[in-house]
């Protein structure tokens, strides 16, 4: 006859279902952990910008912090944009922004900084894709080169005068060609692109 197990290791058993895998709770305490610094390391440079230790950060006192890390005098439009920035985050009432509020505007300011970097990155990939294209019209085999004579059945195509002469298409690809090799590589064609010949 099966006995139902004691009331005490029925507790046992549900309490430990109940707590995630040491596994899950590791990366768990790792990012508590990493917040937690970088609330401390906010904390050490809003008192440094906090001059007069009042637990306020006076636009005045923002300016001049930032004017002393070199980020200040440079770019007069930048330096009014952040300004606005800055006094959106300033509760009404207040002289300038407490720690709370200096917390979100770093993370705001981080955020747009790690947005700027991927559509910068998604442009540089994009650009990227075009030139490779753009040489793919050029190099008619595929072989990655791009010879006298795939350049002048290409501007022949086009209906460019410049095709009717071997010479001229040889004294154009020799202008390209840095390797001297009397063809036109991907990144010759590239630096060619970039000098706008």
């Amino acid at each position: 006859m099966l006995r139902p197990p004691p009331p005490s290791s029925v507790l046992t058993a549900g309490a430990a279902a109940a707590r995630p895998p040491a596994s899950v709770m590791q990366p768990q305490r790792q990012a508590a952990h990493r917040r937690r610094a970088e609330t401390l390391r906010l904390r050490r440079v809003f008192e440094m910008f906090d001059r007069d230790g009042d637990g306020v950060i006076t636009p005045a006192e923002l300016s001049g912090a930032l004017c002393r890390l070199g980020a200040r005098g440079e770019a007069p439009p930048a330096a009014a944009a952040l300004d606005a920035v800055v006094a959106a985050y300033i509760a009404p009432g207040m002289a300038g922004l407490r720690f709370a509020e200096f917390e979100a505007l770093h993370a705001e300011l981080a955020g747009l900084g790690g947005r700027q970097a991927v559509a910068a990155a998604e442009a540089e990939e994009e650009k990227e894709a075009d030139m490779r294209e753009a040489f793919g019209v050029f190099d008619e085999d595929g072989d990655g080169y791009i010879s006298a004579a795939e350049l002048q059945a290409v501007l022949s195509r086009m209906g460019l005068p410049e095709a009717a002469c071997m010479a001229r298409v040889r004294d154009m690809i020799a202008a390209a060609d840095r390797d001297s090799d009397g063809r036109v590589d991907y990144e010759e064609f590239k630096a060619m692109m970039a000098a706008g010949n």
